[in-house]
């Protein structure tokens, strides 16, 4: 019969005749067996998790009755299952009894966010009972940061907001937008339950990641939430109870005496599309808006002001001072986009029209900046006159996953129905890899003698240097916050002739380095 090296260092140990330190004995058994490395991924993970509360266990004598949820959670349930389970009647007790506050606050603030949840839901066919788990999330607290730096509403890491096509730098962040964070969470959602075809654990894989819940399942062997619950990290063992009981509470709060007080509601707004500098205090001030309602309708904002380098950023305003803003746009304009410019330098000023959200055509002028053969932001002076001319733009999009017809035209600020008579589609199906011409109308300013000069030599030859007869290299200056794809989509480039052109062998890239876009 085989002995293990543990029972002779035993036996070892009772006769005396082992002179090796105690410690240094148990290190070298203690190598012998193999790691587990769920548990070390489990813990892992348990340390960047958002914060979930403690909750101890029912008595035997629940305040509410369990048969009563049994009930209750069967009239709730649709698509996703309520299934009770002692875990989930303890947090139904928590949030009517410990945190009523904050079950009578997320009944407040539900006129606020839910007419957008269900809206964005039916879009992408999802369950309508998923409204509830953003506030699990985040409290419904738009801005809101965990300690492992997950943001927004629906708690994005930084990383996988980005691969769900949310921007982020030092000024603005779309983990922080309700509209695109919402439609970036149906993506995702709809991704994991494609992955597990079972919505529970999709949630959970929401909450933990998909690979920590397939090494769950791997290791138990189970199937579903409740036969892998004793192995998933302790959040997650809250997070589908959670669900649970917040569903419930939305539902039957009022049975419990908690009811909403002050309801809130979503400001009524315009939009203002900014391109270049602005100082958004300075624009409030001038337009008579409080910087706190702009804060509420802008979440995404970081900062104070917007960089020479935005473009189209879609400002929301109230609707109640939209008409003082065009009425006083110039001076507005004026006090915020000219204070912090350089010495001698002027923002040229152009009126560009578009559709504000009553319906309503109405021109607004917002400031513009040039782009220099450096690919670095510069101002253009202003010389008197300026006049308007239009180029139409031809690029290409390689479709990305979870991306359809619709979220690209959003992107692009163009109709379905162009994008489908530009690429010659019959259907609404895309495939990801797909590359589909995109067609748009730009708006360049220049001086109007400059503009008379390109006329009145129109049918001469002027002589070209050596110099000039070949195009001058433009660059981009690697941002905070950029990737390969947002600038092989700001520049109309596949991500493989951007690493082509710059000779990049994998997918890194750093602030500050130089980029050639085209030569």
């Amino acid at each position: 019969m085989r002995i293990s090296k543990r029972v002779l260092w035993l036996g070892a140990m009772c006769v005396g005749i082992w002179n090796t330190p105690v410690m240094a004995s148990f290190s070298q058994v203690k190598l012998e067996f193999e790691p587990d490395t769920l548990e070390a991924a489990t813990q892992a993970d348990e340390s960047l998790m958002p914060y979930l509360p403690e909750v101890e266990e029912i008595n035997e004598n629940p305040a509410i009755p369990a048969e009563l949820l049994k009930q209750r959670f069967a009239k709730l349930e649709k698509s996703i299952p309520l299934t009770y389970h002692k875990s989930s009647h303890e947090f139904v007790e928590y949030f009517t009894y410990k945190k009523a506050k904050f079950t009578k606050t997320m009944m407040e603030k539900m006129p606020l966010y839910f007419p957008l949840f269900e809206k964005t839901l039916q879009k992408h066919g999802l369950p309508a009972e998923l409204k509830y788990l953003s506030m699990i999330e985040s409290g419904l607290n738009p801005t809101v940061i965990s300690h492992a730096s997950a943001g927004g509403l629906w708690q994005f890491m930084p990383a996988t907001g980005r691969e769900f096509g949310l921007y982020q730098d030092s000024y603005i962040d779309e983990r922080f937008e309700p509209v695109k964070a919402t439609e970036a969470a149906c993506l995702y959602l709809k991704q994991l339950y494609r992955i597990f075809g079972d919505w529970e654990l999709a949630l959970a894989s929401y909450n933990t990641g998909p690979g920590n819940v397939k090494r769950a399942m791997r290791r138990s062997r189970g199937t579903t939430f409740w036969t892998i619950y004793n192995v998933l990290p302790r959040e997650t063992r809250s997070y589908v109870p959670q669900y649970v009981a917040m569903n419930y509470m939305m539902n039957y709060g009022a049975d419990h005496g908690i009811f909403p007080e002050n309801m809130e509601y979503q400001i009524p707004n315009d939009t203002v599309h900014v391109n270049g500098y602005i100082d958004l205090a300075a624009f409030c001030e001038q337009s008579q808006i409080s910087f706190e309602e702009l804060k509420k309708l802008n979440p995404q904002l970081t900062k104070t002001t917007l960089p020479d380098r935005t473009r189209d950023f879609v400002l929301k305003v109230p609707s109640m001072q939209y008409t003082y803003l065009v009425s006083n746009r110039s001076q507005i304009m004026d006090s915020c986009t000219r204070r912090y410019t350089q010495a001698g330098v002027l923002i040229a000023r152009i009126d560009s029209t578009y559709t504000d959200s009553l319906g309503n055509t109405v021109a607004f002028p917002y400031a513009t900046v040039a782009v220099n053969n450096e690919g670095e932001e510069q101002v253009e002076e202003e010389t008197g006159e300026v006049v308007e001319r239009k180029r139409t733009k031809k690029t290409s999009h390689t479709v990305r996953r979870g991306e359809n017809l619709l979220s690209i035209s959003r992107k692009y600020r163009v109709s379905v129905a162009d994008l489908k008579r530009w690429n010659h589609l019959r259907r609404s199906t895309i495939n990801r890899g797909q590359r589909l011409v995109i067609i748009r109308e730009t708006r360049e300013t220049v001086p109007a003698a400059t503009q008379l000069a390109v006329v009145s030599q129109k049918n001469e030859k002027p002589e070209v240097s050596n110099r000039d007869r070949h195009t001058k290299k433009r660059y981009h200056t690697v941002q905070k916050g950029d990737t390969l794809w947002i600038i092989s989509q700001r520049y109309g480039l596949e991500i493989g002739q951007l690493k082509k052109k710059n000779k990049i062998r994998g997918n890194a890239i750093k602030p500050g380095q130089k980029l050639i876009i085209s030569t």
